[in-house]
């Protein structure tokens, strides 16, 4: 059977459909959030503002939380049943919108964003790093997750194009579609596991372990070159003591947890505070603002299609996760002192560093467990990085504020 990154075609179209459905709506919900509640052409109605700080906050503690459980049960019912769920919610707040746009419908969709995107922000995500650590093994596994990530910066890119020739009721109703086509498809065509199981079971390839020699940092299976039959997690699906079991068992896993922390946190307060920072430094328009976002957009992705495979089989994903985040902290670094306008469209040279980052930990911390366990450790990543994005705001509003 079909093996190697071509085998994950299927689950990179679906990711691809679903991006483009999400980001098709970003640069057009402002204009209809303001204009359902607020009374008045004043774009800075504090109602919208309040609202959308509301659904952030509300949306980031329900993926918290479901992050992990939901990475338990695909482990348990497998990727393609529960990747079923968050595909079919995904559709209903853009229809909502896509019917109608007025103050009661409006509500409508708030609320059921709130409801659904607790189950589904992030989680297709979630499932498809899942599926590469599940089915992509050795050295060209961070190769995986950092052309996953390419496909769904690229998806944003064509998503948001297009949004800005579409009516917006048109807007909503192609995004419910493509969400739509993207389940379809999935259903259709995607495979749970792109080996054959006596493959897929069978010996782990030693190169899955060769960060993880320190015994005192690993549980014993991972240390073994036998296949891994053995499990963490065992009888109970608590997420909460999966994730506890697990950090105890390897110190590594727990290092990758905190770097996701804190790595989600500062890119969250980097992001809330960025365009603010521009307009008021600089005096940024829209124009001038959409031509930096594109630039950004494409540097991402070609750093993630071309970039970081070969980073990645040279040097490793240890060093390539030190050399992300010190490239993340130099981009901050001089953003925070730009001196002249040009400045930020120059630190874009820095934006892969921010993008090695989460390629390189899921990598790492796939390595920690066998392939039936590859949904909870995404799931805890993924919980993490939503309990970053919530506490985020709480500190860098206040300093955007001064």
């Amino acid at each position: 059977m079909e093996d190697g990154i071509g085998g994950l075609r299927h689950m990179l179209t679906t990711v691809f459909f679903s991006a483009f459905a999400g980001f098709m709506v970003v640069p057009v919900i402002t204009d209809v959030t303001v204009a359902a509640v607020c009374s008045g052409p004043d774009d800075s109605c504090s109602l919208a503002v309040y609202l959308t700080g509301f659904q952030q906050v509300a949306i980031g503690m329900g993926t918290m939380i479901m992050m992990p459980v939901i990475g338990n049960l695909s482990d348990r019912y497998g990727i393609k049943t529960i990747l079923t769920l968050p595909m079919c919610l995904s559709i209903v707040p853009p229809v909502i919108l896509g019917y109608r746009r007025d103050t009661k419908f409006f509500y409508v969709y708030y609320i059921s964003k709130i409801l659904t995107a607790m189950v589904c922000e992030g989680t297709i995500d979630c499932l498809a790093n899942a599926y590469v650590a599940v089915n992509i093994h050795g050295s060209t596994r961070i190769s995986a997750f950092g052309i996953l990530a390419g496909i769904k910066t690229i998806a944003g890119l064509f998503g948001t194009l297009v949004a800005r020739f579409l009516p917006i009721a048109l807007t909503f109703q192609v995004s419910a579609i493509s969400f739509l086509v993207g389940l379809v498809y999935m259903r259709v065509f995607l495979q749970e596991n792109i080996y054959d199981d006596d493959h897929h079971h069978g010996t782990y390839h030693q190169e899955d372990h060769h960060d993880s020699t320190n015994a005192t940092m690993l549980a014993e299976p991972i240390l073994n070159e036998t296949p891994i039959k053995t499990q963490v997690f065992r009888k109970k699906y608590s997420s909460l003591k999966d994730m506890i079991s697990l950090m105890k068992t390897s110190t590594i896993f727990f290092q990758a947890l905190v770097v996701t922390f804190f790595s989600s946190f500062s890119d969250s307060g980097m992001e809330s505070a960025f365009l603010y920072f521009l307009k008021a430094r600089f005096g940024f328009d829209k124009k001038q603002f959409a031509d930096l976002l594109l630039m950004i957009t494409i540097v991402g992705s070609i750093s993630q299609l071309f970039i970081l495979p070969r980073f990645a089989s040279a040097i490793g994903e240890r060093k390539l996760l030190s050399t992300g985040l010190f490239m993340e902290f130099i981009n901050m670094a001089i953003v925070s002192i730009s001196w002249a306008p040009w400045v930020p469209y120059l630190t874009t040279l820095f934006v892969p560093g921010a993008l090695f980052v989460m390629p390189s930990v899921c990598g790492i911390a796939s390595r920690q467990v066998g392939p039936g366990e590859q949904g909870k450790v995404q799931g805890c990543i993924s919980g993490v990085r939503s309990f970053g994005k919530v506490v985020a705001p709480f500190v860098f509003s206040p300093l955007t504020g001064l």
